[in-house]
């Protein structure tokens, strides 16, 4: 059996590699220097060099000629910064690459295709009531991913979306997401003893659990389904006690701020944006809406592509610890880019 892969050098895309090779799967997957110093890139997976923006229908025909799955595991989220119009940015890396390469993958006759998409489109669909695809930007190119990738599923093409919370494990090499996180509580106190955050709480994953169900995700999945994927369901408190813990700061203490503050900060954001010239893809003063929530996820559905249990305090103190190194300089790290 046989996967083509877009993003099999990423933080979750090689996991995932890594676990269709130590199952018996061939992996061949695109990439673009640099990769991350240290990364365990699977010495098995075929590694064709260059950037699909730049080949042609074609030439990606040939690569994935013969292939069973399809993974696309690339794209950027809400933390890569654009200017404005923010929207052309997601279409460009997140919905146009997956009608692309699903209209490919029919050519090739694949039968099996995941998508790697965001748990905001779980909630922007279980709450219509939020309206969360018109205030936020990115949520609302999910959401159009999604059905452009529903559109190509039929008897003979299965396609998958993980709807994927927050995501916590390392690789060697790669500049961690929460470095924003290390930062915004670094701000908010320099003498380490308070944090600001608001009441509510998130569900999260390991980089296992991903990959276990990106491949769960290949083998099981019939016809077309989003799958919000959630596991380990922690209230911010609970969050930050961990990331005090493994920031050396175990005793910092955490202020609850009410949902009008939370707001307030967000109109600060906005105009910061706007002297750079940035477009945020979530609206800043609105995200306290999902901010002050409680945005878990029954993990029924991870349980059903054969997710099982990861340490997950474990992952967020490797992931904390290599984002206080990003922070302060001390690693030389790749960073997340779209191509």
């Amino acid at each position: 059996m046989k996967v083509f892969m877009i993003g099999g050098t990423g933080l979750l895309g090689c996991a995932a590699a890594q676990m269709f090779i130590d199952k018996g799967y061939e992996v061949t997957s695109i990439a673009l220097p640099p990769l991350p110093v240290g990364a365990p890139i699977p010495p098995e997976m075929d590694l064709k060099w260059g950037n699909y923006f730049e080949l042609s229908d074609d030439e990606l025909l040939e690569m994935m000629k013969g292939s069973d799955v399809f993974v696309f595991a690339a794209g950027v989220d809400e933390r890569v910064e654009f200017p404005a119009p923010v929207y052309e940015a997601y279409r460009k890396y997140n919905i146009d690459p997956v009608r692309r390469f699903l209209t490919l993958a029919k050519k090739c006759g694949i039968k099996n295709n995941v998508i790697l998409g965001s748990y905001f489109s779980y909630f922007a669909k279980t709450f219509p009531e939020m309206k969360l695809t018109e205030w936020h930007p990115y949520i609302r190119s999910r959401i159009e991913q999604e059905n452009v990738a529903m559109s190509f599923a039929d008897d003979e093409t299965n396609v998958a979306v993980l709807e994927l919370p927050y995501i916590f494990g390392t690789q060697p090499g790669r500049k961690p997401v929460w470095v924003i996180l290390i930062e915004q509580i670094h701000n908010m106190d320099k003498s380490g003893h308070v944090t600001m955050y608001p009441k509510g709480g998130t569900t999260m994953v390991t980089v296992r659990q991903v990959a276990q169900s990106i491949v769960g995700a290949a083998e099981r999945n019939k016809g077309g389904n989003c799958y919000p994927i959630g596991y380990y369901n922690l209230t911010w408190d609970d969050f930050l006690k961990i990331v005090h813990e493994a920031m050396g700061t175990p005793k910092r203490k955490i202020i609850h701020i009410a949902k009008w503050m939370f707001r307030m900060y967000g109109k600060t954001m906005i105009k910061d944006y706007e002297k750079r010239g940035i477009e945020g893809g979530i609206n800043a003063v609105e995200l306290a809406e999902i901010m002050c929530m409680n945005t878990f996820i029954d993990k029924k559905w991870a349980v059903s592509l054969g997710v099982t249990d990861d340490d997950i305090k474990s992952a967020i103190f490797d992931s904390v610890k290599l984002s206080v190194d990003a922070f302060k300089g001390t690693q030389e790290l790749v960073g997340m880019k779209g191509e």
